[in-house]
C-alpha cells in the first residue's frame, strides 16, 4: 500500500508561521483533551503555540487540582458558573509546565446526575446510544456536554464575541465538538485522532490489519468488540470537524478507511528540545545514568554476576502493555535468536534487556529487594575495610616507613570480607520479574520467556528483566526517572506493529540514544522521509510492512547483533549523530502544522475574516539528512565527541565531529520564514525554489 504524500511530510518549510504581525486581539484557542494534568501521560503539543493566539485555554476532565493564580478574563464566567450551581465543578488557573498555559478543569462527577438526560438527548439528536456499564463512555458524555456548554457560554456572554478555535483531541473529547456543530456555535473546530479506536482493537486481535484495511466492515468489527458506541462518537467527531488531523501519514491512511474521512493535515508530534552548550554534556549524562543502572544490575544478579559490566549493553522497551501492538513478542523472539548467535560466536558481550510495561502486581519481588540489600551490605563492608586500610596506611607513612602489605589487613578484616562473600551465595537464578504478578500464569511476556527459555542462566548471553511498573525516582528498587533511565541505556527497541506516532523512539533520539522503530510507526515513516540513511544516524527502521513475521524477526536480530559488535568508541560516535537529529523533532519546526490546521479551521468557520488557500505540492521540497561522512560509524580521532577514550581504539579512518556537523549543516535546507500575512490575506504554500 503506497504512502500517498500529503501536506505534512512533503516539506518542513512548506507551512506558514503566524508571525508577530498577525492580529490576535480577538482570537481565542481552547484545546480540549481528557488527560493532561491528571495522569502524567500528556503529550507536549501545548508547548509550542501558547503565544500564537491572544489567549490559550486548555479544557480537561480532571479531579480537583489547585492552582496558583487566576485570570481576570474569566472572572465573570466563574461568577456565572456559581450562579448556575457549577462553581465547585470548575477550576481555573495555570498549568505549571513550560509556557504556563491557562487550564480549565471540569469535574465530571459533579454533574453525574445529568447523565441520563444527556444520554437521551444524544440518542434523539445523533442516534448514538451509550450503555450504562461503560463508565469511560459515560464520562465522555458528561465531559462533552460540559465542554459544549462552556464554549456556548463564552460565545453568548461576551459583548463582542472573539473568533474562537477549539481543538479536540481523541474520541473522549469528541462529543463536545459534535455538540458545538449541532448547536451551530460560532466556533472553529479541529479534531485530532492520535490513534483510531477501532484500529487499536483490530491490531490487538492479531488481524492482518494493513493488508486488509480497505476490506473491513467497520460497523460489524466495532460491534463485535462492543465498542460501537465509542466508534460512533469518534467517527462523528471526525466527520463534523471543520478540520480533521492525525499524527502521521500511516495513521492518515488508517483514518481514511476506518473513520471515512481523509485528514486535511497531518500534524506530527514534537518535543521541547533543549540543546547542550557542549557536545560532550549529554555523553556525560549517559555515563552517569549508566552507572546507576549498573548498580541495580549488580544487586539484581548478585551471586551470578559472571559477566563484565563494562562489556554489557543495555536494551529496553517501554510503553503501554500491548504485547503484540508494541512488538514485545517480536523483541523476545529476536532476543532468543540473538542469544544463540552470541553463544555460538563466543562473544564476550552480555545483553540485558529491560521491559518497562505496567501490569497488575501486588508488591515487589522479595528476591529482587534482597538483591539490592545484599549489594548495599557489600558496599558498606567494602567501605569499612577501606577506611581501616587507609588509616593503617596513613599511620605507616607518617613514621616514614613503607607499609607491610601483609599486615595491612588483619584477621578481623578477612572475617568481614568472608562473611560478605558468603552472603552473596544464591541457590536460585536471578528473577525475571521485579514484582509479584497477579496473573503470573497468563502473563504474555512471562509465558513467552518460558517458551524461549531465557531464564538468566550463566550460559545465556542475553538476560531479561521485566519491570511491570513505570519508573520513579522514589522507587526503592530502581530509583530513576524515565528520562534518566533512557539516557543510561544503549539502545531502545520498539518493533511496534501498531504505533500511530511513537514518542518513545522520539525521546530516545532527542537524548542521543539510538533506537529501533518500524515502517508501521509514524516515527519510523517520518525518519525514512527525512533521513537518507537512518541506520547511520542510529535510527534502525524494521520492515514490518512488506515482510513476514519471521523475516522481520531475523532483520531485528541482525540489527541487534550488529549493534553488539560495535566498540564503545563506535557507540559514542553514533550517539553524537543520533542527538543531532533532535532538530527534526523540535516543536519549533513541527508546531507549524498545528498552527496551519487552526488557521485552516478559522478560515472555514469565519470565511469573511480568514482565508486559507493551500496549494498542492508538486514534489517533496523538504530537507533530508545526508549520509554521514563515516558510515558505518568507525573508531577514529575526535576532538571532543566523548568524555573518555575507549579501551581499544582502532585507527581505521579519521573522524572529526566538527567537520561532520558542518557537512550536515551545509546539506540540510533549514525551514525559512515566509512573508508576513495578516487577516483578510490569502495564505498558501510557497512555490518550490
Amino acid at each position: 500500500m503506497p504512502l500517498a504524500r500529503s501536506l505534512s511530510v512533503t516539506s518542513l518549510s512548506g507551512l506558514e508561521e503566524w508571525d508577530e504581525e498577525f492580529d490576535r486581539e480577538d482570537a481565542v484557542l481552547f484545546e480540549i483533551a481528557w488527560e493532561v494534568a491528571n495522569k502524567g501521560v500528556h503529550v507536549s503539543f501545548l508547548g509550542y503555540d501558547v503565544s500564537m493566539l491572544m489567549y490559550h485555554y486548555c479544557i480537561e476532565s480532571i479531579c480537583p487540582v489547585y492552582f496558583l493564580c487566576a485570570s481576570p478574563d474569566l472572572v465573570k464566567f466563574l461568577k456565572l458558573f456559581r450562579s448556575c450551581g457549577f462553581f465547585y465543578s470548575v477550576y481555573f488557573g495555570r498549568w505549571l509546565i513550560e509556557g504556563s498555559p491557562y487550564v480549565i478543569l471540569l469535574d465530571v462527577g459533579f454533574t453525574a446526575w445529568s447523565l441520563d438526560r444527556w444520554k437521551i438527548e444524544l440518542w434523539e439528536n445523533f442516534s448514538i446510544g451509550v450503555p450504562w456499564f461503560d463508565r469511560e463512555a459515560n464520562d465522555a458524555v458528561l465531559f462533552g456536554f460540559l465542554t459544549a456548554w462552556l464554549l456556548g457560554e463564552v460565545c453568548t456572554q461576551c459583548d463582542e464575541p472573539p473568533h474562537i478555535g477549539a481543538h479536540f483531541h481523541e474520541w473522549l473529547a469528541g462529543l463536545g465538538l459534535v455538540l458545538c456543530r449541532q448547536r451551530q456555535l460560532p466556533v472553529a473546530t479541529i479534531f485530532t485522532t492520535h490513534a483510531t479506536l477501532l484500529g487499536r482493537y483490530l491490531c490487538a486481535g492479531s488481524v492482518d490489519f494493513y493488508n486488509k484495511l480497505a476490506e473491513f466492515n467497520v460497523d460489524k468489527e466495532a460491534g463485535d468488540r462492543q465498542i460501537y458506541h465509542r466508534y460512533c462518537l469518534e467517527r462523528a467527531a471526525a466527520r463534523c470537524a471543520h478540520v480533521f488531523t492525525t499524527v502521521s501519514q500511516i495513521t492518515a491512511i488508517e483514518a481514511e478507511h476506518l473513520l471515512k474521512r481523509k485528514p486535511d493535515i497531518v500534524t506530527p508530534n514534537g518535543l521541547n528540545v533543549k540543546k547542550f552548550s557542549a557536545m560532550h554534556e549529554f555523553q556525560n549524562l549517559h555515563a552517569q545514568s549508566k552507572a546507576r543502572i549498573q548498580e541495580f544490575v549488580r544487586g539484581h544478579f548478585y551471586g551470578h554476576l559472571d559477566f563484565n559490566l563494562d562489556k554489557t549493553v543495555f536494551l529496553f522497551i517501554a510503553g503501554r502493555y500491548e504485547f503484540s501492538n508494541k512488538g514485545a513478542d517480536l523483541f523476545l523472539e529476536a532476543l532468543a535468536r540473538l542469544n544463540y548467535l552470541l553463544r555460538v560466536n563466543h562473544s564476550e558481550v552480555t545483553i540485558i534487556a529491560f521491559f518497562i510495561m505496567p501490569a497488575r502486581t501486588n508488591n515487589f519481588n522479595v528476591e529482587t529487594l534482597k538483591g539490592q540489600a545484599v549489594r548495599k551490605q557489600l558496599w558498606d563492608t567494602a567501605q569499612t575495610v577501606k577506611e581501616r586500610f587507609g588509616k593503617k596506611l596513613y599511620e605507616s607513612l607518617l613514621v616514614g616507613q613503607l607499609p607491610d602489605v601483609s599486615k595491612m589487613l588483619d584477621k578481623e578484616d578477612f572475617t568481614m570480607m568472608k562473611r560478605a562473600i558468603f552472603a552473596t551465595q544464591r541457590q536460585c537464578l536471578p528473577p525475571i520479574c521485579t514484582h509479584n504478578m497477579l496473573e503470573d500464569s497468563s502473563d504474555p511476556i512471562l509465558n513467552c520467556i518460558r517458551r524461549i527459555g531465557l531464564f538468566n542462566s550463566a550460559q545465556d548471553r542475553v538476560k531479561v528483566i521485566f519491570h511491570p511498573e513505570f519508573l520513579s525516582s522514589t522507587s526503592p528498587l530502581l530509583p530513576m526517572d524515565y528520562e534518566e533511565f533512557v539516557r543510561g541505556c544503549h539502545l531502545g527497541v520498539f518493533p511496534s506493529y501498531y504505533e500511530p506516532w511513537g514518542y518513545t523512539p522520539a525521546e530516545c533520539t532527542v537524548m542521543g540514544i539510538p533506537s529501533v522503530s518500524t515502517n508501521l510507526s509514524g516515527f519510523g515513516c517520518f525518519m525514512e522521509e527525512h533521513i537518507a540513511d537512518p541506520s547511520a544516524y542510529g535510527i534502525y527502521i524494521l520492515d514490518r510492512r512488506y515482510r513476514g513475521v519471521d523475516e522481520s524477526c531475523n532483520q531485528l536480530t541482525s540489527f541487534l547483533f550488529q549493534f553488539c559488535q560495535q566498540s564503545r568508541r563506535q557507540r559514542i560516535i553514533q550517539r553524537n549523530r543520533t542527538e543531532r537529529l533532535s532538530d527534526l523533532l523540535d516543536w519549533r519546526y513541527l508546531g507549524r502544522y498545528y498552527v496551519s490546521a487552526r488557521h485552516m479551521a478559522l478560515a472555514k468557520a469565519f470565511p469573511d475574516t480568514y482565508i486559507y488557500e493551500p496549494q498542492e505540492p508538486t514534489s517533496a521540497t523538504g530537507f533530508r539528512y545526508p549520509r554521514p561522512a563515516s558510515v558505518p560509524p568507525s573508531p577514529a580521532h575526535s576532538l571532543h565527541s566523548s568524555p573518555h577514550h575507549s579501551e581499544a581504539e582502532d585507527e581505521e579512518e579519521p573522524y572529526d565531529e566538527d567537520l561532520e556537523v558542518e557537512k550536515d549543516r551545509v546539506n540540510i535546507r533549514q525551514p525559512f520564514n515566509l512573508p508576513n500575512r495578516n487577516k483578510n490575506q490569502t495564505v498558501g504554500l510557497p512555490e518550490k525554489n
